[in-house]
């Protein structure tokens, strides 16, 4: 697993998908797709209505939905 120290994992803690930090989200989303995320896009998605939880932090899957939903609306 990858260390996180942001997402309530120590320097050796799991990530918790269902509360990550916008840093951890572009982290994994670079990582694991074919064009790089920024923490800045992560932040407009939320300004545009991504769901946050009430501490500020992501949950992964629920992102995803948005962002397929989002995708889906564009077209």
């Amino acid at each position: 697993m990858v260390a996180n120290a942001s997402s309530g994992g120590g320097p050796a803690g799991p990530l918790n998908p269902q509360a990550l930090s916008p840093e951890d989200v572009a982290r994994i989303l670079t990582a694991s797709g074919w064009k790089p995320v920024t923490v800045d896009m992560i932040r407009d998605d939320i300004d545009d209505g991504a769901p946050v939880n009430a501490d500020g932090t992501i949950n992964l899957v629920v992102y995803a939905a948005w962002l397929v939903r989002e995708i889906s609306r564009a077209d």
